[in-house]
């Protein structure tokens, strides 16, 4: 959203982008003060000639804002739908969807291609970072040789790898430390050693000094355990409301997984929202991820 934004302030055009209060982790804040371009403020949604939305499945998960998303708050402009998730429901008036795709950053760097737009250092450190979180350093199934090609490219124009690196991978404030404890702590093995799954209450989440926009990597936590084909994060970022993260590994999806609780994302690696606690999450999950790994073999 950042590379493309930046990408097309100019020639008469002036993109804003959406990044409401409390939806952006401690760990990316560099990357906004990089881009440096304006934030959407209320006037900006009503004024709009139209929008690209990108990373985004649904109509209902675009950062317009709790209240805006429940109005038609697009009123007939153009939305450019711009998306690499196999779940998405083609909101936009123009949709480019491709579900082999690394990442919405692989994207963005050939729409801007494609526009003829120039692709200056500091947007190539933010389609690099994209592509580089997005398959976790290159190593997801969906790396392909493009996305090998996109990456040298935003290289070549720039990119900062170095700087980039360490930013992403090695610079954990505090409170991410402590919340990435807790993790640990609280992951638990089932199915045989097939399925693994940690938890985050609101009150170890809040005393972690973290926010709901800090949950995501952390998933990676029961991922990481030998022969776990199946791992889950149940974490509670507001009251009453569990957020689930599903990973699937080898042969495993679990977009289907997801989509029985409400949810959706990827083949392998999706998400779903329940309205309740961690432990009641949990006992509705869990059984049933136990025998959905059944199917696998």
């Amino acid at each position: 959203m950042l590379g493309v934004a930046l990408a097309l302030t100019r020639d008469g055009c002036t993109p804003c982008v959406s990044i409401p209060k409390g939806s952006l982790s401690q760990r990316l804040t560099f990357l906004v003060e990089l881009a440096d371009v304006s934030r959407a403020g209320e006037d900006d949604f009503v004024d709009a000639d139209g929008f690209i939305v990108l990373d985004t499945a649904k109509k209902s998960r675009c950062n317009v804002g709790r209240e805006r998303s429940e109005t038609d708050w697009v009123k007939d402009r153009p939305v450019i739908n711009i998306d690499h998730h196999g779940s998405n429901t083609k909101f936009g008036t123009t949709n480019w969807i491709v579900e082999s795709a690394s990442s919405a950053a692989e994207l963005a760097y050939r729409f801007i291609v494609e526009s003829k737009k120039p692709i200056t250092p500091a947007i190539a450190s933010l389609l690099y970072a994209g592509i580089l979180t997005d398959t976790l350093g290159f190593s997801l199934p969906t790396t392909s040789a493009s996305t090998f090609f996109a990456a040298g490219k935003l290289v070549e124009a720039g990119a900062d790898v170095a700087a980039l690196g360490e930013k992403l991978g090695r610079s954990q404030t505090q409170s991410e430390f402590d919340l990435l404890r807790i993790i640990y702590a609280n992951t638990k093995l089932v199915g045989g050693g097939r399925v693994a799954y940690s938890f985050a209450t609101h009150d170890e989440i809040i005393e972690a000094g973290c926010t709901p926009a800090d949950i995501d990597d952390q998933i990676n936590v029961p991922r990481s355990l030998n022969g776990v084909e199946l791992a889950m994060l149940f974490t509670e970022g507001h009251k009453g409301k569990t957020r689930i993260n599903f990973r699937g590994s080898g042969a495993v999806t679990v977009v289907g997984l997801a989509g029985e609780f409400g949810g959706g994302g990827h083949a392998q690696a999706a998400g779903a929202i329940l309205d309740c606690g961690v432990s009641e999450a949990i006992a509705k999950v869990l059984p049933r991820a136990e025998e959905f790994i059944k199917q696998f073999g």
